[in-house]
């Protein structure tokens, strides 16, 4: 150990004891230096710790006693500076507690990282304080102290990264029996942040963790804890207190691995916390023996040769990276706490009504912050009164204190508290209540049951009073038995009944600018947003008009915060539609953590959501289809045109250095909205759509060839390139690209899929090259190879995949799919059907609904119809020839034509546009030179579609 030799003084004090530890030694090891170096070395350390002219106070994280012990001392010895160890630059948001219902976490927060690698971003880092801690206590009593000063010690949130990456100090403590039952969501209220907390005393040997627990006849340590050293430190005096502190912290120090980052990591935080102290001390010009030090146990034992008010280390403090760090307050809980700090469900719980009766029983005064919210007006007795009127103890001096309590401590046999029967029937009566409303089938004889157990487990853990974790056990096994039939079990029901999981909330003055401006805004709904749990908003818009600001700020929250924290039951917000009426379900209470982190990224949720379009934009994985749906959000919420224009570009630019076709079905989908929402709310298209739909044309026509044998490339990704240049060409064409691009993309197009090569065929049928009729020769002859009917299926995949580029083929789906069901024999056709539905579900499954109308509109409504029923695609040919001989058909097409000789006007002015001349000939005539004969001729199926729809009209 470094530090100073014992001297005669020592020697005084702790004589006897270091007498005891010496034959300790020599009796349970061969020799006496074996355990002589620890055993003697813990004195040593107690010693040294106690004799610091600066008054260091141990404690352990989330402690009744060492909370009870902080009042108690503060009140005594009223210093005028209390060093507290926690994050330096935490310490202006602790004022703002009193704006709070605790539990809450001081939050440190990094949404742009700047010294850190990228991956690490956001970067979070949590403090949370419980009422029942002993930090708690020190930042009250400084607060509301006239004249006190509180100083944070401990290094910053910026160094808590820079020394330590893991991310994580230890997995929760495992219980038996703890699996059942649903997990709470208030467990995840601190997300993925880094906890801070003080006093961590549990040991990092796990050898001797196991020792402990199997001797003290516990499950988990937090359960030791509670038994042997909780429960005898509440009752102690404070130098008694504090040398068991000392002696603990330095037991589980000197039994730590000894090498490692967390060793490192507690030997900075050490000097990093000395220097501080030493630098503040010399500035301040405060004297040691008015100050007071709160450390965790575990560094109050510290060997680092900064230690102390004299120490003699120079520790240099590294500066810190160049990220900005944004502070605030989170709600938190008993169950966030235990899940941050690896403790054992139910132990932070079970800590705040321990603190609760020992504030009872010892009548200690605790402080709290004035106006603190939740916090119970405590009834002044007389006693109390008198305390506090009596001047201040005179602190004993180091030697003093140095008195050795630790061997009185150590020998004096556990003070066995005798059984509060009144205490333990209540708790079984309650607990039976709390299950038959979970569900349980709990009776009189289980709350009589539990009684008799948790007496019985108590005295086989040779304890004359059952312990809370004791009366768990017994509860357990009397009541759950083997099933769960609510949300909780019977372990989860104990902890609410012990003290609940406390849910802390940060008022509206401790609340960001962004979260007040929420709740300002959201005012007219008259609801009470920071109230946990879901309310239901009503929100009619046509009568109520000034409701639709409210209805912008739902949808913006909808589109950043978590699900659930705003969820539309009634309206939607798409490209030029609005709602007349909105149902909401809101959750602002219980996610309030997500909205106090917005207000760390901006002044409003407009700002926070431009900056976070511009992230999506601009990210090193932006591609066109993630920046068109930033262009689409932009004018869905932002309305404005400004960022929308700006996102367009953006997106141009990406469009045009992608080399795949990966999102091409998206880009399809958003630029179709977006172009039918410009085209009916815009007086003209702006600039950038018309720069997108060119160069869109010109990329997909270049990269048509090659997705057509690309095995990367899927069919539904090239039905959408087709989709864009076939639904985009008219825009395209009117401004200035060329059609023989698309059609020499086309003709270089050499797919040797099934799917893909139907939809070529498609292709062509769209670009006239391919005529319908040869398209349904080319089905016939699939389906007469009997080499090629077990792939049909994948070749009506493909079509179906062409509705997308060509809706207008949906009937020849239909009819392919109907030959094959009317041509192919069972023995071929069962086994082939079960590929077809997978195929066509697997990759069409959206364009079904389409096939289906038209199946609708071709097949009859009623069965007895189907009898007699003929199919269109066999009708018209027959009819046709029927109808008219050879000449006329040549002349027109037989009904067709005569509508047509009834009214020419239309064809006369079709054939001028086109540049047709002559004159109309006799219905009868063979003669052919009349402009609208012409048509008539060369495209027969237009008249007699024309003819059969004013017929039916």
């Amino acid at each position: 150990m470094s530090g100073s030799p014992v001297n005669s003084l020592e020697e005084t004090h702790f004589s006897a004891l270091r007498g005891q530890l010496h034959e300790a030694a020599t009796a349970f090891a061969d020799g006496p230096d074996a355990l002589e170096g620890i055993l003697l070395g813990m004195v040593d350390d107690v010693d040294r710790a106690v004799r610091e002219p600066l008054e260091i106070f141990p404690v352990c994280h989330h402690s009744p006693a060492s909370a009870l012990a902080m009042a108690r001392r503060l009140r005594e010895k009223q210093p005028k500076v209390v060093y507290l160890e926690l994050c330096e630059d935490m310490a202006p948001l602790l004022d703002e507690l009193r704006n709070c219902r605790l539990p809450v976490a001081v939050q440190a927060f990094a949404s742009e990282v700047d010294g850190f690698p990228a991956e690490w971003a956001p970067l979070s880092v949590v403090a949370p304080i419980t009422e029942a801690s002993a930090e708690y206590q020190a930042i009250a009593y400084a607060l509301d102290t006239p004249g006190v000063e509180l100083v944070l010690v401990d290094r910053s949130s910026d160094h808590v990264f820079q020394w330590d990456g893991r991310h994580g100090e230890r997995a929760p403590e495992e219980e038996p029996g703890a699996a059942a039952g649903t997990p709470e969501p208030e467990a995840a209220l601190h997300g993925e942040a880094v906890g801070v907390e003080i006093g961590d005393l549990r040991p990092r040997f796990a050898e001797l963790e196991e020792h402990l627990l199997r001797h003290g006849r516990v499950r988990h340590w937090s359960e030791w804890w509670h038994q042997y050293v909780e429960v005898p430190l509440g009752d102690s005096d404070h130098d008694a207190y504090r040398q068991v502190m000392f002696l603990v912290g330095s037991l589980f120090r000197r039994l730590a691995p000894g090498d490692g980052d967390r060793v490192r990591v507690d030997e900075e935080r050490e000097r990093y916390m000395w220097t501080r102290i030493r630098e503040h001390l010399a500035s301040s010009g405060a004297g040691p023996e008015d100050c007071l030090y709160v450390c965790g146990a575990f560094h109050a034992a510290s060997r680092v040769e900064e230690f102390g008010v004299a120490g003699s280390g120079s520790y240099l403090i590294s500066p810190r990276s160049a990220t900005t760090w944004q502070h605030g307050l989170i709600p938190s809980s008993h169950a966030a706490i235990e899940a941050q700090f690896g403790l054992v469900p139910g132990s932070v719980s079970i800590a705040a009504t321990q603190w609760a009766k020992n504030l009872k029983r010892t009548r200690v005064q605790p402080y709290r912050l004035a106006g603190q919210d939740g916090a119970k007006k405590p009834r002044a007795s007389k006693k109390a009164v008198a305390a506090r009127k009596a001047p201040a103890a005179v602190s004993a001096s180091p030697e003093e204190a140095a008195a050795d309590r630790l061997s009185g401590f150590l020998r004096r046999p556990p003070v066995l508290d005798t059984l509060d029967e009144a205490e333990l029937l209540g708790w079984s009566v309650d607990i039976v209540r709390a299950a038959r409303r979970s569900g349980y089938l709990a009776s009189t004889a289980d709350a009589i049951a539990v009684f008799e157990t948790s007496i019985l487990l108590a005295g086989m853990r040779d304890r004359a009073k059952p312990t809370p974790y004791d009366f768990q056990d017994a509860a357990i096994t009397c009541i759950e038995k083997d099933s769960v039939p609510g949300r909780r079990d019977v372990r989860r029901l104990v902890e609410i009944m012990m003290g609940g999981d406390r849910i802390g909330r940060v008022g509206y003055d401790a609340l960001p600018p962004l979260a007040r401006d929420v709740h300002d805004r959201l005012a007219p709904l008259e609801l009470k947003l920071q109230q946990r749990g879901v309310q239901r908003a009503l929100l009619d818009l046509h009568s109520s008009p000034e409701l639709r600001a409210c209805s912008d700020v739902l949808w913006m929250l909808r589109r950043l915060m978590p699900h659930g924290a705003a969820r539309p039951i009634m309206g939607e917000r798409k490209l030029g539609e609005r709602s007349i009426q909105e149902s909401w379900d809101l959750a602002l209470g219980t996610h309030q953590r997500a909205l106090i982190e917005l207000g760390y990224e901006g002044v409003s949720i407009e700002q926070v959501l431009e900056q976070r379009l511009r992230r999506d934009a601009y990210g090193p994985r932006a591609t066109t289809a993630v920046v068109l749906a930033a262009v689409e959000d932009a004018t869905l919420y932002l309305r404005g045109r400004r960022l929308a224009d700006e996102l367009g570009h953006r997106a141009l630019e990406v469009l045009a250095a992608e080399r795949t076709v990966d999102g091409a079905p998206e880009v399809l989908r958003r630029v179709r909205g977006l172009l039918a929402y410009y085209r009916t709310g815009e007086p003209v298209l702006p600039p950038w759509v018309e720069s997108f739909v060119k160069a869109g044309y010109a990329h997909y026509c270049t990269l048509l060839p090659t997705a057509f044998t690309d095995e990367d490339a899927t069919v539904g990704q090239v039905a959408a390139m087709l989709g864009f240049l076939f639904g985009m060409e008219s825009l395209a064409l009117s401004l200035g690209c060329d059609r023989a691009q698309l059609e020499l993309a086309v003709a270089q197009s050499r797919p040797t899929d099934p799917e893909r090569t139907a939809l070529l065929w498609a292709a062509q049928v769209q670009l006239g090259s391919l005529s319908r009729a040869e398209l349904r020769e080319r089905c016939g002859e699939l389906l007469a190879n009997p080499m090629v009917v077990p792939a049909y299926p994948r070749y009506l995949s493909g079509f179906v995949h062409a509705l997308v580029p060509v809706p207008g083929l949906a009937d020849v789906v239909v009819e392919a799919v109907s030959n094959a069901f009317g041509r192919l024999p069972d023995p071929v056709l069962l086994p082939w059907l079960p590929t077809l539905i997978t195929t066509l579900r697997a990759g069409a499954a959206d364009l079904a609904p389409l096939l289906i109308r038209e199946a609708g509109r071709i097949f009859p409504a009623r069965l007895a119809a189907l009898d007699t029923w003929v199919p269109p695609w066999r009708e018209v040919p027959e009819a046709a020839t029927a109808a008219a001989g050879p000449a006329k058909a040549a002349a027109g097409g037989g009904r067709g034509a005569a509508l047509l000789f009834a009214h020419p006007g239309a064809l006369d002015a079709v054939a001028e546009l086109l540049g047709c001349d002559g004159a109309w000939a006799s219905p009868d005539a063979d003669a052919t030179g009349a402009p609208g004969a012409a048509l008539s001729t060369r495209h027969p199926e237009t008249a007699t579609a024309w003819e059969s729809l004013l017929s039916g009209s």
